[in-house]
């Protein structure tokens, strides 16, 4: 099999690439930064790896490769979670989703012959926030900044179905693993400074980053597999819960509380996400056959942090 992914080198594409060439799959990283990617994924290490130093309007090269691929993914997206939320950087949080995804469609649709599948990456904020509320796939989307994002990028790849490939979304919950958001959650812990963020009471829908990875890979391979797909695991947590079991992982007390505005501070109007949060579930994910390895918080957060 022979796969093309953009946003390799992020925390979830990494991991991605790493299992797809444990498994003998050639993987085309399509990127921007080949100097980056070749830090990432060196030759030595990755003999199944070709990286194509491409910009996103090379629709021509893009085409070429995508040619000699039987599947893509589309992990491309700047960070949500770094930094104030500032009118330019929301217009590079909508951009780097929105135009990447619409040039990579339109590559797809020249490429002679076509890959079979697009597995195209979204996020659980296409929901909205809601202490209170419970979404599946079938649920309809919010109305605040991130849900206008998700929006936008889903449309984009929704225009793939033109050409007659098939098309699935997931909606990414919370990735926890060895970096990514975890990694920042648990400093304060091991200076014996953790505990809840916020209310504690907003609720915190994570996935396993080996599911993420697995899914994605039976998204790739089963062609019954079409539509929207929740990537969340089945039992969401509230954040003092969340932060309970991270404290008796690391052994470390959890009573500590982050006051909202420090949060505010950081991350402006980003402390959306993690001071309201919501209640995702995997329904069509679970109704596909998919079988999650990790489907409770403790033993996930054992496994990354034991």
């Amino acid at each position: 099999m022979k796969v093309a992914i953009t946003g390799a080198t992020g925390f979830v594409g990494s991991n991605l690439v790493k299992r797809l060439c444990e498994q003998g799959t050639q993987v085309f990283v399509l990127t921007r930064n080949a100097v980056k990617a070749e830090k990432v994924f060196p030759a030595s290490a990755f003999p199944n790896v070709e990286i194509v130093a491409a910009p996103s309007a090379n629709q021509a090269e893009w085409g070429r490769v995508l040619s000699q691929c039987d599947g893509v993914v589309n992990l491309a997206g700047e960070p949500i979670g770094e930094g104030r939320w500032t009118p330019t950087r929301k217009q590079e949080i909508l951009n780097s989703r929105k135009l990447t995804t619409a040039n990579l469609v339109s590559a797809i649709a020249q490429a002679n012959p076509k890959p079979q599948v697009l597995v195209n990456a979204s996020a659980i904020g296409f929901y909205g926030t809601s202490e209170t509320a419970t979404f599946d796939e079938t649920s309809a989307s919010g109305n605040d900044f991130l849900a206008e994002v998700c929006r936008a990028w889903e449309a984009e790849a929704e225009k793939v179905k033109d050409a007659g490939v098939r098309l699935v979304i997931l909606r990414l919950g919370i990735v926890l693993g060895d970096g990514g958001a975890l990694a920042k959650m648990v400093t304060p812990f091991k200076l014996f400074a953790g505990g809840p963020i916020g209310s504690g009471k907003q609720w915190f829908s994570w996935i396993h980053i080996d599911d993420v990875v697995s899914l994605i890979i039976q998204a790739l391979n089963d062609n019954n597999m079409a539509g929207v797909y929740n990537a969340t695991a089945p039992q969401p947590v509230r954040m003092h819960e969340l932060c309970q079991n991270l404290g008796k992982v690391l052994h470390r007390p959890s009573w500590l509380p982050v006051p909202s505005l420090a949060i505010e501070a950081l991350l402006g109007d980003g402390a959306v996400v993690v001071l309201e949060g919501q209640q995702v579930l995997p329904k069509r994910t679970q109704e596909s056959g998919f079988n999650f390895k990790f489907e409770n918080i403790q033993p996930a957060l054992k496994d990354i942090l034991g």
